[in-house]
């Protein structure tokens, strides 16, 4: 037979030929074994986090992992006591604060929040404990004047009322 009609590579030696192809197959036996391995790998490691959670499991044949809520779940007596002594001075809420978080408070939060045109989802939302004069407290800035701030313009407080929510003397 005649080689010059031939590619390059079609006229190596055999034995060259022959371990080029069988270094492709080794290589793909090996990215399977590899890939087979790693999932695998990612089963045990399910596995072995949902028996860490046995106690999240359902009766079903699949098994759930609960979900972590985050975040402040509850109001703690001190800062309800504040929001509903701030709610009954704008007169948003009657009677005398009790410190437990019950019905007409948050009732009386989502009126005021309502009332500014604000969410009513979540309660209390920040800018109506900003405008309660509840907000964060500012003293430990390290650069006050140059803190991003909302302003109580921006909020939407009257100008006499002063942070604490006192009014001013006149």
């Amino acid at each position: 037979m005649n080689n010059r009609h031939l590619p390059e590579r079609w006229s190596l030696p055999i034995e060259t030929r022959i371990l080029h192809a069988s270094s492709i197959v080794l290589l793909i036996v090996g990215l399977a074994a590899l890939s087979s391995a790693t999932t695998r790998h990612s089963k045990v490691h399910h596995a072995k986090l949902s028996s860490a959670h046995s106690s999240t499991r359902h009766s079903s044949s699949k098994h759930y992992v609960k979900a972590r809520s985050r975040g402040q779940h509850s109001i703690d007596q001190d800062r309800t006591l504040q929001i509903q002594s701030a709610l009954i001075r704008e007169h948003y809420l009657s009677g005398e604060p009790s410190g437990v978080w019950d019905q007409a408070s948050k009732q009386a939060m989502l009126k005021y929040q309502a009332d500014n045109g604000w969410q009513t989802k979540i309660t209390p939302d920040s800018r109506a404990l900003i405008k309660l004069g509840l907000g964060p407290d500012h003293k430990g800035l390290l650069n006050p004047e140059t803190a991003n701030i909302p302003s109580p313009h921006e909020l939407g407080v009257d100008n006499r009322t002063q942070p604490g929510g006192a009014a001013d003397s006149e």
